[in-house]
């Protein structure tokens, strides 16, 4: 499985409980169990909400590679935050943010492995669109291009990091550096060309 796939997860289709539950009641569902944890910031808090979302995971009935796979990124990043607070003498906080954390990515996936992304992206429209001054077609589209550039960004850079290993350059930042900066470059310009042919993106000032 790539790490992309192991961090962002996928809809996955199934007819638990959480499949049937409509969106707006999922985002709930995930600010009842971040907020109170990234508020209070308490170790107790922490573990119990991670508990609480990973017993919500296992509620969807995919399988736990699906759902509570991560990827050694993030594994790498969670101990590296652990770390850091351990050795300025504050374990207790090792524990808050490290978890909190994981907490954000596993909340974060239990509704888009149970959600198909155009169904995300309607609800945030919708809900953008009740709020004053905001366009919510814009901002829709703002949010689908950045779940489909935030993939392919990160594919790219490890099928570049892949290549540059077989040739024995996995040290040499510059040639793994390069290809991916190009990429993003060519699909920004991609995706603004497609976004020009068909007149959206534009502001119409007259």
């Amino acid at each position: 499985m790539r790490p992309t796939t192991v961090l962002l997860g996928g809809f996955r289709a199934g007819t638990s409980r959480w499949h049937r539950l409509g969106v707006g009641w999922k985002y709930l569902a995930v600010l009842v169990l971040t907020l109170p944890a990234l508020i209070v910031q308490q170790p107790w808090l922490t573990g119990a909400a991670v508990l609480a979302t990973v017993l919500c995971l296992l509620g969807t009935r995919l399988p736990a590679r699906t759902t509570l796979s991560l990827s050694w990124g993030l594994v790498a990043l969670l101990a590296v935050l652990a770390l850091f607070q351990v050795l300025i003498g504050q374990p207790s906080l090792a524990v808050v943010v490290s978890g909190n954390v994981l907490l954000a990515v596993l909340a974060a996936r239990l509704i888009i492995v149970t959600t198909r992304a155009a169904e995300l992206i309607d609800a945030l429209v919708a809900a953008a669109g009740r709020v004053p001054f905001v366009d919510g077609e814009r901002f829709g589209l703002s949010v689908g291009i950045m779940l489909r550039s935030i993939p392919y960004l990160l594919g790219s850079f490890y099928d570049v990091r892949d290549a540059a290993r077989a040739r024995g350059l996995e040290r040499h930042w510059v040639a793994r550096l390069t290809p991916v900066v190009v990429r993003a470059v060519g699909f920004a310009q991609a995706t603004g060309d497609a976004l020009a042919a068909r007149g959206l993106g534009e502001r119409d000032d007259r």
